[in-house]
This record gives C-alpha cells, structure tokens and sequence, in this order.
C-alpha cells in the first residue's frame, strides 16, 4: 500500500500559467444594445495606479486626453484596440475610473447616460469582482479580474477569432478559459496519462476530446465511456473484454475498451465512481499496457493513453492509481468565469457576431449574471433552452430563472413574450409600422415598444405577416437605425 504523504507531485501546469502575470481589474463587456459583437472585450484598469483617473467614454476627444482607456480585444499574451464605440446616448466622457485602496476599482459618471451598480442607480461607487456596472440601457460590463500585462511564451494553442468557440468547442475569453487552454496544449503531447477534475457539468469531456485532438493519437477516434455506467458484475468483461465462447457459449468475442483503444485514447469519465477492486486491475494497464481478457490465459500489450475525469475529489482514488495518473487539469467553475457567460449564451443560441441585436433582453443577462451556478454550463444551458421555449414547453420549477433569492424577479422571456401586447397590438397596426419602418425589424420593433425584434418575430409569425420592403430605401434606413 502507498501512502498517501509519500506520493510524487503531479505535473502541474505549464509555467505560463503557474506564473501568470500581475491581475488587474478589468470591466468586461456582457450586453450591448447596438455592438453585440463587441461582447467579450474589456477595459483593464492598470495595478499599480492609486490616484491615478483614467477616462471612458464613446470616442476619442479633442484634446486627445492621455488618461483615456479604450476597450481591448484582451488575452493573456496579446491585446488589440477596437474602434470606438457607435452609441451615441453614450458620452464622449463618460466615466472616470481608477483603482481604490479596498483592492476593487473606483467609477464616477461624468456623462449623460445613467450609471448603475448591480442595478441601482449611483453617481459614483466601487465595484469590486462580480459586480455589473450598466450604463442606462446601453451597455452592461462584469468587474471581473484579468492579467494587467501581455507578453511572454505561451503553448500554442490553434488561433480563432475573439469571442468565438475554438476548434475544440472550448468558449470563452476569460482568464481562467485562456489558463485551461494552455495547460490543454501543454499537456495534450505529453506521453503520461492524464485526471481532468472539476465539477458537474463544467466540461470536462470537451477538455478530454481537446487533449485527444492536440495529440499524436488523433489519426484515431477517441473511446469514451462513462465509468459509472458500467454494471458491477460486468467491469472487467467491459474494460478488458473476453475471449469467443467465455463466459458462456456463444459469446462473441470482444476487444473490450483497452483494446478498442489500443492506438488512441481512452476516456473514462466518473473513473472514481469505479469500485476499489477495478480500480487496482487497472495498474498493469496504467504502468505498460498490459491486460488479459476474460478466459484467454495470455497477456495482451495495448498502445493508448488513459485519459480520467472525475467531479470528486481526488482522495476517493485509489492512492496507486492516483499516482499513476501524473498529469491533472483543473476545469473552471463557471462562477469563477462569469465573464463568459454572454459568450456561452451566444453559442448556445447559435448565434454569430454579425447578428448586432441583443439576443436576450438586457435585465435578462443581468439575471443570468447574477445566478450562482451549480452544474455549470450545462445548467446554464440547460436555464437558456427552457426560458427561450415557449411557456408551455418550459420544463418547470426545476430550472427556474432567475434564482431564489435573486434581488429582480425577471424572466428573460416575461419581456419578450409578446402575449401581454396582443390586445394593444392590433395585426393591422403591426403591420402598418412595419411597412411604415420599411420592414426594418429594428425600428419597428422599438416603435411599437417591444422588448426585442424576437417579441415582434412571434407576433409577424402568429399574424402571419409581411416583412415587405421599398427597393432603395433599406441601406438608407439602416444607417437612421444606427
């Protein structure tokens, strides 16, 4: 038996992310009534810059001020400026902001368009990690904490556009996303075999199919199962299959998930949910491969790697499998990234960055900020689907939006379901603005006081409507909607 105080270290992560540069806070952008594109991007406040006022607002002044801050394209080794922003209810000087003695940031609005923290209007406050900061109905941005500097060597990671899902599906501009991508490409060559943990619903899978993708084993496909989907008495026939005729006549012979895997890699997902006995037949196979299938009286070599993921802690392992499992990764929380929540809504809506409306209402993304998170993206998934389904397809109390306790009782879909304006709205005034706005959803969704241009979609589609259009006069209409 291994003690446990005596087991070697773990490879940890790579030294980028070990020594990752000094945080700053930052304001990360999560709604926006006209740029959804820009989600993502963020205004980093330097450390380091007590008493020093930095300016934000729509565009560049006259006076070319020397404090202003603009928002950046940030990631942990490189920043690109954006252009500025095109709301024009936001002031040119909109807020002044510096960093506050209490480790969060200090903000004063000295423009026209209101200034909210976590929904209250304020002339100035301090915001600190988790708090919104919304700007009448304009934008809304998550104080969230980021590396204040770029720089230095980081794994190669396949580049992709900002804000986007990466070619492994993996979402998010987050610093905790960027760490988890770069101990992804670190440790995808690796030889070792490899324990994912992190909790219920946050990804793991994805990471494992990342891994698998990064390494020389992608020529073939990955097997996966789930550990604890595997009937007790079955296991070893599973794991490491059985010879034809054993353990009854007639028995097909089978590879089983080591052989299957001979060549590529294994997933086992859940691995702790394994019973201690199964767990130690497992050591020959972690150490050199080696297995035997039920009823067959030699040994059989398997080239592959195990990849373990589990949502428990990691004491529950058996310690000599543990330590044989050298390489872990540590999958985020969502509630340590909610920065990344509007990107994840945006992916799970299918939604790209060329569609500029918002796609949920604006208190809406507040709420779904604001949530404390149990199982993760696929809770937030799961709240997003059912709150966007119609209201008698909507699966219940179980996944209610907002939480208990939240301090707006709002419902993404409450504002945009349009069955409160049926009486009001009339098929024949509905169609009468949008001929009058020249079929630009846009202004008439706003005309008619709408919450979105979904609202007013569900009731073209209930009507059976008519976008119609004036050849000539669209681009024109849309350069007055902007």
């Amino acid at each position: 038996m291994i003690d446990k105080e005596t087991l070697p270290e773990p490879d940890g992560a790579p030294e980028c992310a070990r020594n990752a540069a000094p945080e700053a806070h930052a304001l990360v952008l999560a709604w926006s009534r006209d740029e959804t594109w820009r989600l993502g991007q963020a205004l980093i406040v330097p450390p380091h810059s007590a008493g020093r006022v930095f300016i934000w607002g729509r565009g560049p002044t006259d006076d070319d001020d020397t404090r202003r801050i603009c928002l950046q394209e940030h990631r942990l080794w490189r920043t690109a400026q954006t252009t500025p922003l095109a709301s024009a209810s936001i002031s040119r000087k909109q807020l002044e902001i510096r960093a506050s003695g209490q480790g969060g940031i200090a903000v004063r609005n000295i423009g026209r368009c209101p200034l909210l923290r976590n929904g209250v209007q304020v002339s100035q406050a301090d915001f600190h990690a988790g708090d919104t900061l919304q700007l009448g109905k304009q934008l809304l941005f998550i104080v969230a904490r980021r590396a204040a500097t770029v720089g230095g060597e980081y794994p190669r990671y396949p580049d992709f556009e900002f804000g986007d899902a990466d070619a492994h599906g993996i979402v998010g501009e987050s610093a905790a996303a960027w760490r988890l991508r770069g101990q992804v490409a670190f440790f995808a060559p690796q030889k070792g075999h490899l324990l994912i943990s992190g909790p219920s619903g946050a990804g793991k899978e994805l990471v494992a199919q990342a891994i698998h993708a990064l390494s020389e084993r992608r020529q073939r496909r990955m097997v996966a199962r789930n550990a604890a989907t595997l009937p007790e008495t079955l296991i070893d026939a599973e794991l490491f299959g059985n010879c034809k005729n054993y353990p009854n006549p007639g028995m097909a012979d089978r590879p089983g998930l080591i052989g299957e895997a001979s060549g590529s890699s294994l997933f086992l997902d859940e691995i702790a949910e394994l019973p201690q006995g199964s767990q130690a037949h497992l050591l020959r196979v972690l150490d050199r491969g080696e297995y035997q299938r039920l009823g067959e009286a030699t040994c059989r070599r398997a080239d592959l790697r195990v990849i373990a993921a589990t949502n428990r802690d990691t004491s529950v392992l058996k310690p000599d499998v543990l330590a044989r499992l050298r390489l872990r990764i540590v999958v985020p929380d969502l509630n340590e990234r909610k920065e990344d929540v509007p990107l994840l809504v945006r992916h799970i809506l299918g939604i790209g960055k060329e569609d500029g409306q918002p796609f949920l209402p604006l208190s809406g993304m507040r709420a779904l900020l604001e949530r404390r998170y149990e199982c993760n993206v696929r809770e937030l998934e799961l709240v997003v689907r059912n709150q966007m389904a119609p209201p008698d397809l909507r699966l219940g109390d179980a996944t209610e939006f907002p939480p208990q306790g939240a301090r707006r009782g709002v419902s993404m879909i409450s504002e945009s379901d349009p069955s409160h304006h049926d009486v009001a709205l009339t098929p024949h005034k509905i169609q009468r603005c949008l001929d009058d706005n020249n079929g630009v959803l846009e202004l008439t969704w706003r005309a008619l006081g709408l919450s979105n241009r979904f609202a007013l979609l569900r009731l073209v589609k209930k009507y059976q409507l008519e976008v119609r259009r004036r050849h000539g006069q669209t681009q024109l209409r849309r350069n007055n909607a902007r």
